[in-house]
């Protein structure tokens, strides 16, 4: 396997474009991240909540950061959310392109 990096993926889920925009544009902003993916077409969530099925549309934002940054980026992202509890999925990352890479760190 090959050793792990110190960048991560992060998942977050938003229930309307507009606040999906919104709160990829602050973490762009204050570098929390140095790219987000908005995905303008809605995915569709099926989850239980509070012992219901619920099935609703949601857009995907796709942040890219690094380990040091999670923190922060967590907290934004709660502060900006308006769901009682926000997906925030952290994945790592094996590794990509140097050049790429090296764009992340310098920007977050």
């Amino acid at each position: 396997m090959p050793p792990a990096t110190p960048f991560r993926l992060v998942l977050v889920t938003c229930g309307t474009l507009p606040e999906a925009r919104k709160i990829a544009r602050a973490v762009v902003e204050k570098h929390l991240a140095a790219c987000v993916n908005v995905l303008t077409a809605p995915v569709e969530s099926l989850y239980t909540w509070k012992g219901q099925l619920e099935h609703s549309r949601e857009h995907l934002l796709l942040i890219k950061t690094t380990t040091s940054r999670l923190k922060a980026l967590e907290a934004e992202v709660l502060r900006l959310h308006s769901y009682d509890t926000p997906e925030f999925l952290v994945l790592p990352i094996a590794g990509g392109s140097r050049a790429y890479l090296r764009w992340l760190a310098i920007n977050t």
